[in-house]
């Protein structure tokens, strides 16, 4: 069963001071055996009490006390006192050359700093072309020669080992930055996608909230669009109706008005609650459901209401002609009961892509600043309704009323509309407000 490269490295650094320190005795014990079988040194006393020493230094300082090698002053001492202690024992016999070879394990596996690493090296190759050489040079020219030739040719075998395991630390060093900064990426992606999550389950609660909110409010502008304004129109009958006990054909009349308010009111909250069109638009286009509009608020009141198209029809969005048809209803409601008007006018204008609707009557008029959604004052929750359909399409509500003086609404959609953005003001544009001009100078 093979091992992956990258365990055995793994095991390796967990166990590394044993592995050395178990090395460095195994070399030192076979020098030992094998200067003893081959008589080769003349002062065996002196090569075992070396021999006991170098183990003792071993023991001493990387076995019974590891973290003391993890000091580089301390490891340094460590590492010197080996090599003199190894090469003491060289001269005495050559086949310690074995046990010097530990020093070459220390110097790639526990020096860390580069140059001590190359000098540690360095001074192992040293040792162990000595050995092989079979100890220092004689005074002979031909003894320092060949023991030159061994030594460099140490130099050049630990160089190349060196440079060899230079690069595999460098390589190694990278990757273990490589994979810490892909941990650390990791990290902030997980930290992000918690956070995304966290939002997204912030936004859904805002935006389900929202809803119910949007739907609240949907509701309430169509119950006031519908069973309020129905209810005030039967209210206003039978209240007629009563006035004219004697009259029996213009009682019937005010009674039959009555009746039909009250199934044109409930065929619209039906249709309100289940957010299907109005019925006035279904089968016909918003000039003519507003011509109807005008001319049924004109027969159940009583009074004049002109209703007049400028520019070329064309066909809108279904929520910019509910919102325009609800915005006339609205306001003719509330010239019916606030007013007190002789003439009304409804002037539907195409312009360019904006579409305008004005109602202008010449009442009692009223303070704009002060009934924008306060009960009891003229309009009421009506024009805040009025407004909040506009803003909701990107359209403004614009209103111009004095006291005596009438009162004159501007509705103003764009024909492509949009959601309106926040800080939308009450404002109308250019538009907006030359068609508001226009239709209270012709009413006029």
């Amino acid at each position: 069963m093979l091992i992956d490269p990258d365990v055995q490295i793994a095991l390796f650094e967990r166990h590394k001071r044993a592995l050395l320190n178990a090395g460095a005795y195994g070399l030192l014990a076979l020098s030992l055996i094998v200067t003893i079988a081959a008589h080769a040194s003349h002062h065996l006393l002196l090569t075992v009490g070396l021999t006991a020493l170098a183990a003792g230094w071993l023991l001493w300082m990387a076995t019974l006390h590891p973290h003391w090698l993890e000091r580089p002053r301390t490891l340094t001492i460590f590492f010197v006192g080996m090599l003199v202690i190894a090469g003491a024992l060289v001269l005495t016999s050559g086949w310690y050359g074995i046990f010097a070879w530990s020093g070459y394990l220390f110097s790639g596996f526990a020096l860390t700093d580069l140059r001590a690493r190359a000098a540690g090296v360095a001074a192992t190759a040293l040792l162990v072309g000595t050995a092989q050489h079979g100890g220092l040079p004689s005074g002979s020219a031909g003894s320092w020669v060949s023991w030159s030739l061994i030594v460099l040719a140490n130099f050049v075998i630990a160089g190349g080992m060196l440079w060899t395991a230079s690069v595999d630390d460098l390589r190694h060093s990278r990757r273990d930055s490589a994979l810490q900064e892909i941990t650390e990426v990791n990290l902030r992606l997980e930290a992000s996608l918690e956070e995304n999550a966290a939002l997204h389950r912030q936004l859904i609660a805002q935006a389900r909230e929202a809803g119910v909110l949007d739907e609240r409010q949907r509701m309430a502008r169509e119950i006031h669009d519908t069973l309020a304004q129905g209810l005030t129109g039967i209210i206003t009958q039978l209240a007629a109706a009563s006035q004219v006990r004697e009259d029996s054909a213009e009682r019937e009349h005010h009674l039959a008005a009555a009746a039909d308010l009250a199934r044109e009111s409930l065929r619209e909250a039906r249709r309100s609650v289940a957010a299907v069109t109005p019925e006035a638009l279904r089968d016909s286009k918003l000039p003519d459901a507003l011509r109807h509009v005008a001319a049924r608020w004109s027969e159940l009141h009583n009074l004049p209401a002109q209703f007049t198209s400028n520019g070329l029809a064309r066909p809108l969005r279904p929520e910019i002609e509910v919102a325009l048809l609800r915005t006339a209803q609205e306001a003719l409601a509330n010239v019916a009961k606030h007013a007190r008007a002789s003439r009304v006018g409804v002037t539907l204008s195409y312009m360019g892509d904006v579409v305008t609707l004005d109602i202008r009557d010449d009442g009692t008029g009223f303070a704009p600043e002060r009934s924008d959604g306060v009960a009891g004052e003229r309009g009421g929750f009506g024009l805040t309704a009025m407004r909040q359909r506009a803003l909701a399409l990107g359209g403004r509500l614009e209103i111009e009323s004095e006291a005596g003086g009438g009162t004159a609404i501007c509705a103003s959609i764009p024909e492509i509309a949009a959601i309106a953005g926040d800080g939308a003001d009450d404002s109308v544009g250019p538009d907006g407000q030359e068609g508001l001009a226009q239709g209270t100078r012709s009413f006029a």
